[in-house]
């Protein structure tokens, strides 16, 4: 009977027992045949591969598909149509750009001397008024400069008013000078001379027995013998002389005063008669001689060549201050231009250091505080009137006669606060090209436009950007559709036209022919079709705005137009 082992080694489990008979031990055993795998475990792994592949297939099937749709897919699948009819309203046209606000003015007070701070009487950030004080500093320097400079200008003003002979007193002219024309005249040379021939004056010596009866404004009758007419004059004054008479008497002088008729002169023979406190009459030593109340030489008070004369003329009735003679100076009035400008100076100084505010406005900065030395050069103070704003732009020569002074511009900040803007210059010199950054075109000429914008609220700040925008035109009760409706196309002629799609329940009468685009793969199509219930009409469009445009031909209020479609899923999964 052959060993366990040997019936496992030679034989696999499934053979029968019809298999040969081991052969006796000492006989040669021939060769055996290879040795087989268990039938069992080979059919196992068959399946768990064919189970493998077969998932395999289905995955590299499905990615296979995914990648064929992804490659192949139809994006002209549209959404549902969105449509809404056309409209009645008002569109307007505007040309919009950008500029700055900056203050309508402003003023800064920088010091030209040094000085110590006494007094300051306002703060950053607060509002002022023209004419309002400001602070006070001491500065001996800015006051001996103003002194030094006015004496200067007083000195050259009595100068040049010297060079204009003038009468000193209202009288005639007597003993008159001949003068020419560039004839050179020295100070000091007598011109004419002038006496006051209104009044005459009349001294007489009275006898001191009289004294206590003449007085100073006592009435007098004057009698001139030469005219046979007695005048009422007045004791100007009493001079306590000592006239002496051959008769050894003491007389005191009464000067007399009387007005001309005009038919006297110097020279008469005259008299007067006083009346006493008792009533009796008092008469002088001896007649005396009319004299003239006043008797001055005109003198020149400059030098200089004579370039004009007045009224100079002997026995000429002349007023007070009339001009006699002209002289003329190469220098004089140039003189007084520069110094004038020295004392403006000067004057400014002394200004701010007791500085008032030149405007109504804010201050925006003050870097003073009482006992401060200053020096020379320091701005001290800044005001801005920020209650009125001001903004330039730049509208180019396509837009430039849409906007005239006195219109109003729409601004905008960036806070989307609206301003009006009144147009009040227009600078029509204009400058060629532009970035167009403040609403330059670019190419053509801008014009630069200055607005004026009231900011009582102070929300405008210096430098804040604003857009601007006007209405070039306008139309009122316009058919309108949103400005996407609006399509171009070509015809068959090759003729550029501008389309809406409207809906219709039926086809027109007449539908353009038009050449519409190829869609390339993966294009959407953005016009509807005929199949959908639209047809494409020819429109004529008008003026439009940024979300409308105006249909002058083509399309009624009410017709219901294509405006897009509504966005789809075009790349969803398989399966």
């Amino acid at each position: 009977m052959p060993e366990v082992k040997d019936i496992q080694t030679a034989a696999p489990a499934q053979e029968t027992a019809e298999s040969p008979a081991a052969a006796p031990e000492t006989a040669s055993a021939p060769p055996r045949p290879p040795a087989k795998k268990p039938a069992g475990k080979g059919r196992q792994k068959m399946i768990k591969r064919l189970i493998a592949l077969g998932v395999a297939v289905v995955i590299f099937g499905g990615g296979g598909f995914a990648l064929y749709r992804f490659l192949t897919a139809d994006d002209t699948e549209m959404g549902e149509i969105y449509a809404q009819p056309a409209e009645i309203g008002t569109i307007q046209s505007k040309v919009s750009g950008r500029g700055s606000a900056r203050a309508k003015e402003s003023a800064a007070i920088t010091l030209t001397q040094s000085g110590v701070v006494q007094e300051v009487f306002v703060t950053g950030g607060q509002t002022v008024m023209a004419g309002d004080p400001l602070y006070t500093i001491y500065s001996e320097a800015a006051e001996k400069q103003l002194s030094e400079a006015q004496e200067e200008m007083d000195r050259l003003l009595e100068e040049a008013n010297n060079l204009t002979v003038r009468a000193p007193f209202a009288g005639k002219l007597t003993d008159v000078q001949e003068f020419q024309i560039d004839q050179q005249v020295s100070e000091g040379t007598k011109i004419a001379t002038l006496v006051n021939d209104k009044k005459l004056k009349l001294s007489l010596y009275f006898s001191y027995a009289y004294e206590g009866d003449i007085w100073a404004g006592q009435s007098v009758d004057v009698s001139v013998p030469a005219v046979m007419k007695t005048f009422t004059g007045r004791v100007e004054k009493v001079n306590k002389v000592s006239f002496i008479s051959p008769e050894g008497a003491v007389h005191f002088e009464a000067e007399i005063v009387f007005d001309n008729p005009g038919t006297l002169t110097a020279g008469m023979d005259a008299s007067a008669v006083l009346t006493a406190s008792d009533g009796s009459e008092i008469y002088p030593y001896e007649n005396g001689r009319t004299e003239f109340y006043e008797t001055r030489d005109v003198l020149a008070k400059a030098s200089g060549p004579v370039v004009g004369q007045g009224n100079l003329l002997n026995y000429a009735n002349v007023f007070e201050g009339e001009e006699l003679l002209y002289l003329g100076s190469s220098t004089i009035d140039e003189k007084i231009q520069e110094q004038q400008k020295k004392l403006d100076e000067a004057m400014e100084a002394m200004a701010d250091f007791n500085a008032v505010a030149a405007i109504d406005g804010t201050v925006t900065s003050c870097s003073l505080v009482e006992g401060q030395e200053v020096k020379s050069g320091d701005t001290v103070i800044m005001i801005s009137n920020n209650v009125t704003m001001l903004v330039t732009i730049n509208v180019d020569d396509r837009n430039i006669s849409f906007i005239k002074p006195g219109s109003y511009v729409e601004l905008k900040d960036y806070s989307d606060n609206v301003f009006q803007g009144l147009v009040t210059s227009i600078d029509m010199s204009g400058s060629q090209g532009g970035n167009g950054m403040m609403g330059g075109s670019g190419s053509g000429t801008n014009y630069p436009v200055t607005l004026t914008v009231d900011n009582y609220a102070g929300t405008l700040m210096e430098g804040m950007g604003l857009q601007y925008s006007f209405v070039t035109s306008e139309s009122e009760e316009c058919v309108m559709v949103p400005t996407s409706c609006v399509q171009y196309f070509s015809d068959k002629e090759e003729n550029r036209c501008a389309v809406v799609f409207v809906q219709r329940e039926e086809k027109p009468e007449e539908v353009p022919e038009l050449i519409y685009p190829e869609l390339q793969p993966g294009q959407a199509r953005t016009y509807p079709t005929q199949e959908e219930g639209y047809y494409p009409v020819v429109v004529e469009t008008g003026i439009a705005d940024t979300q409308n445009v105006e249909i002058i031909s083509g399309v009624e209020a009410g017709d219901m137009v294509f405006i897009n479609y509504t966005v789809t899923d075009s790349s969803s999964g398989w399966g």
